[in-house]
């Protein structure tokens, strides 16, 4: 059967297939430790109770009927008081617009802005930009980000593209790398985008940055989380950002994301979501929009949340330098941020006991499923090069008692390399 030519060239979520196999193999009755999901377990994780509260309420009044397309002017108005208390960030209620998520927002942004053929750039490992540039037929401009800056694109690294780029894609605190922009290395990508939207003449399309910061309140120790337009005001007729309670607050299924930015672009935005009905349901936005005024619950939540988080990627991060100390092959970013820890298994070539070769990062990966119960998401699942010996653990569903397991498990597993 002949089908759409994007449909029939679009490229599946590596990520989603991971995950289901290892989550039929988990069911089958097998010990995996799951590292894959950029998901919350909520027996570990559950979303704030006042937040619970406030939906469960909404729905016993029968919130339940279509929201606003913009979203609706209650949660509009926690969201832009929201944003001034904790960025200092001031949008009007035509500036902001509310979806179902982040992804609906994202696609909405790259199609408002984006032509067929426009060169769009964005660096990897990172989430999802090839889909969304596949989506709208653009021109992938793509720029490898480098381990010795933490795997975030520099200035230099974008300099080469922007004059004729439509869009540059970015994120921070970044999925996949749960590392983070520094404020300096912000402000020359910025002063980028200011000079070349000036150079640009009146009738041309404009220089537009989509910034990601879905993980921003996520950051750990004297980690600070910076943004375009508080740096640099001048760039905020072009900056579009993309946010919401999905990774914040646990609440991946609540389904409650925003975008913000210049008031016609959200506009066209709106405009393209009616007509998917992308719409965050009536009885969650009426919830958030109480939830976000309740300063001290949201606090309180974070301090413990955080906490639980960053237990868990530094006590893994600490036991793979361990490994690292005893010469095996392995190596990490100290984490930074959001859920995720960016991990490097270095095996490619490696003898196993049978005196087959792991040929390539293929079966690196499934090597470490196999022999360590070890599930991770490989770098090039994020558009990084095939042979990229970096993944992604994600520590959303860790269970603290496994850590020691884990990473016992992960030695043995090691030391049968030759």
């Amino acid at each position: 059967m002949k089908l759409s030519h994007l449909s029939e060239t679009l490229i599946g979520s590596e990520i989603v297939k991971l995950g289901g196999e290892i989550r039929e193999r988990i069911r089958k009755g097998e010990t995996i430790y799951n590292f894959t999901v950029g998901d919350f377990d909520p027996s570990i994780f559950p979303i704030p109770a006042e937040m619970e509260e406030a939906i469960v309420t909404a729905f016993r009044q029968h919130l339940t009927n279509y929201p606003a397309a913009e979203g609706n002017l209650d949660l509009r108005e926690s969201i832009a008081a929201f944003t001034q208390k904790h960025q200092g960030l001031q949008y009007g209620m035509d500036e902001i617009l509310v979806a179902c998520g982040g992804r609906p927002l994202i696609y909405a942004i790259y199609r408002a802005i984006c032509d067929k053929g426009d060169p769009i750039v964005y660096a990897v490992p990172s989430w999802n930009n090839n889909h969304y540039t596949h989506f709208v037929e653009g021109q992938h401009v793509v720029v490898e980000a480098r381990a010795e800056n933490n795997f975030m694109p520099t200035a230099e690294d974008l300099r080469p593209h922007v004059q004729t780029a439509a869009l540059i894609s970015l994120c921070s605190p970044q999925n996949p790398t749960g590392t983070t922009f520094k404020k300096a290395d912000l402000e020359a990508i910025s002063d980028l985008v200011i000079a070349e939207n000036k150079r640009r003449g009146e009738n041309e399309k404009k220089l537009y940055v989509l910034f990601d910061q879905m993980y921003w309140h996520l950051t750990f120790g004297d980690i600070e989380h910076y943004d375009p337009v508080s740096l640099r005001p001048e760039i905020r007729p072009y900056t579009v950002y993309v946010d919401a309670v999905s990774k914040v607050f646990a609440a991946t299924g609540v389904r409650v994301g925003w975008s913000m930015g210049p008031a016609e672009i959200i506009g066209k935005m709106k405009a393209i979501l009616s007509h998917v009905g992308a719409w965050a349901p009536m009885a969650e936005q009426k919830g958030i929009a109480q939830y976000l005024h309740q300063g001290e619950a949201i606090q309180s939540y974070l301090k413990t949340f955080k906490q639980k988080i960053e237990l868990r990627l530094r006590s893994i991060y600490d036991g793979l330098m361990s490994l690292k100390a005893a010469g095996l092959p392995v190596d990490a970013v100290a984490p930074e941020a959001a859920i995720y820890l960016t991990i490097k298994m270095d095996l490619a070539g490696k003898q196993k006991a049978d005196g087959s070769v792991l040929a390539d990062q293929a079966a690196v990966t499934s090597y470490l499923l196999e022999e360590a119960k070890l599930a991770i998401v490989p770098f090039y699942a994020f558009g990084a090069p095939k042979d990229s010996p970096w993944y992604r653990l994600s520590v959303g569903t860790c269970k603290e008692e496994e850590i020691e397991k884990m990473i016992g498990q992960l030695r043995e597993a090691l030391v049968k390399l030759k």
